[in-house]
Parts: C-alpha cells; structure tokens; sequence
C-alpha cells in the first residue's frame, strides 16, 4: 500500500484518554439539544410586575381606563359589575380570563354556573376595551390582564383607592362549569365558611373582610336573600340581625314569591366606593347574609368595627387583598386571545408557570 494511506501506528497516542472523552460527551449533549430543538421545552413565565407593557403596548392602562370611564358614565351599574369579575376570576382555576369564555359544543364555560348566571353582567364592557387594545397592540395584551386593570379602574372611577397592578397573564384555553360550580359558596354561606375558604388562598381575615367591602358598590338580587326575610336557617323566622326598618324595606323590596331578579343596593351609596358598607353592617343593615355575618361573628367583628370607622384602613387593606388575589395563578396553558370570548384555537401556546394553590370564590 501507497504510503500516503498508511495510518502511523503513533497518532493515538495524540488522542485524549477515553474517560475524558465521555464526559466532554456528556456535558454537550444538553447545548447540542437545545440547539437542535429549541421549541420543545417551553420558556418559564416571567413573573408579574408593574409596567409589563410599558414597551409593548405603552398606553394599554390608559385605553383601559378611558373605555371604562365611558362605560360607567353611560350605564353606572357597571363599574360594580366588572369590579367584580376580578373575584370571579381569580378564585376559579387563577386569573386567567376563564370566566369570559362563551360555552362551545364541546366546552360548558363559567357563564352559566350558579353564582354567574343572572348575576354577572357587563361582559360587553370587556369586548369594548379589548377591540381598542386589539386596535392599538394587536395579540399583545390578555383578556386575564384587562380584568386586573378594569377592576382596579372601576373602584378608583367610583371614588375608592387607586393602585399598580402587577400584569403579565396568560388567558386560558379553557373553562368550565362543573368547576366554577364546585367552589362558589352559597350567599346563605356564614363567616366561618367564608374564613375556611380564603385561608386555602393563604388569604387571612383580614383581608376577607377588607375584600368584601367591594359590596360598598353594586346591587344584589333578591332571590339571595329571600331565605334570611322569611326562613333563616329553616326557622321559618327572619334573620334576627337584620334591623328592622331595615328589613320592612326589604320586605317590600323582596316579598315572599316575587321576581327573584329584582335588585337592591348593597348598602347606603351604592354608587361610590367608600366604608359605608361596614358602617350598615354595624348597624344589622347588610343586605347579604354573607355581609352581615361578618359582623355577627367574632372573629371577623373588629375589622368590620375598624373599616366602619377608618375608611383609609379599609382602603389600605382593600388594596392589598386585592393584589394578593391577583396573584393567584394556573398551571394551565396559557394564550393572548384576540377575542376575550373565544379561545385562539389552532395558534400557538404558551405554557404558564404556576405560583399559587387551586383556587375557589366568593359568591354574591
């Protein structure tokens, strides 16, 4: 053979021992993978912050505030309505938008479940402020974030507290029924249930109570509190806390076999946001049997008499219950829908990192 394909018998002596080989090996083999398939693993959820659209959609808290103004100037009820939805939301699988999806053949979503049906309204108001961000940052911000921000801009509109929420969500694909009908309590629900369930939320007492002063705006319907008129706890007697002016006006309001759907306010200046709520509560006018047990029952008692008489507490307290809530999360994929009531079926998923337990609600 031609010496040119003679292998001298030497070179391997130029070669690294084998051990070191296999762990070089071994050591490339996750770069080599990643390299190669980069989209498999999916990337860790940022965490949420402040300014999360600072750069990608810069006037995002803006538009929705502005959209939200117009809304309650044409129809007042609804600041209280989409208040609200942040409670819905956020105690049903995370804050996630779940509770804005439409039912599908194949899907039975939130809108129907017991606490919702009848009860929540003004859906509409979100549709309007996702076609305005639709228009100015097309599939950048969520449906989860809008109800964050909404929410915020609705007490703050009403005369209550303003504050930074933290953004950053992901909408879910999904929703359903059967869950959100498993974790809301009854309104007939007493404070030592309403205590047990924040607490699986790491929510104290404190913040049950300042969290329930969102009843300082809106209506309640009376198909909630017929019970406590007329049969409290199978009595067959009315709620012996309700103040009686106060319940002769509710008798009126709510008589025995009339319209379910009829509404009251829930409390003195159901319009404006302010400690109103728990100074009714004091004096045995709370219009839910889930808003007066706080202050017949001892351990929630204080802070009702404490926000009846410091309404910066309140809102000090409010607001920090509120972000707490708002950081509840799900470990369910996650997308940014361009319609609030459709999930984007067929587009790209991205995975949400979960930083928080299951979590449930507070009916109204």
């Amino acid at each position: 053979m031609h010496s040119l394909y003679k292998v001298k018998p030497t070179l391997h002596k130029n070669l690294p021992p084998k051990p070191f080989l296999q762990i070089m090996c071994l050591l490339l083999l996750p770069f080599l993978f990643f390299s190669l398939f980069p989209a498999t693993i999916p990337a860790a959820e940022p965490p949420l912050r402040p300014g999360y659209y600072s750069r990608s959609c810069p006037n995002a808290e803006h538009i929705v505030r502005d959209v939200m103004k117009r809304a309650m100037i044409r129809e007042p009820r609804s600041g209280a309505s989409v208040m609200r939805f942040q409670f819905h939301d956020c105690f049903v699988n995370g804050c996630d938008g779940s509770m804005l999806l439409d039912d599908t053949p194949t899907m039975l979503g939130e809108k129907l479940s017991l606490s919702n049906i009848d009860s929540l309204r003004s859906y509409e108001v979100v549709d309007e402020i996702k076609e305005a961000l639709e228009m100015a940052c097309p599939l950048t911000v969520s449906c989860a974030d809008i109800i964050i921000m909404a929410s915020r801009d609705a007490v703050a509109l009403s005369g209550g507290p303003d504050w930074e929420v933290k953004l950053g969500r992901k909408d879910s694909v999904t929703a359903s029924q059967e869950d959100a009908d498993a974790i809301m309590p009854s309104p007939r629900a007493n404070a030592t249930t309403l205590i047990d369930l924040f607490a699986k939320f790491d929510l104290s007492v404190k913040d049950l109570v300042a969290l329930s002063g969102s009843h300082s705006i809106g209506n309640g319907r009376c198909f909630s509190i017929v019970f406590r008129l007329y049969n409290q706890s199978g009595t067959g007697r009315p709620d012996p806390s309700i103040e009686p002016k106060f319940r002769q006006k509710l008798n009126k309001l709510c008589p025995l076999g009339g319209d379910g759907n009829v509404t009251g306010d829930l409390d003195f200046t159901p319009h404006i946001f302010d400690n109103q709520y728990f100074k009714d509560l004091v004096n045995g006018r709370g219009f839910l049997n889930s808003d007066e047990t706080l202050y017949t029952y001892w351990k929630t008692r204080e802070y009702v008499k404490r926000y009846s008489e410091d309404q910066d507490e309140f809102f000090r307290d409010f607001v920090e219950g509120m972000i707490k809530m708002g950081d509840l999360q799900s470990r369910r994929p996650g997308e940014i829908r361009k319609n609030c009531r459709v999930a984007n079926y067929g587009s790209r998923v991205d995975l949400v990192v979960d930083r928080s337990i299951d979590r449930k609600i507070l009916s109204y």
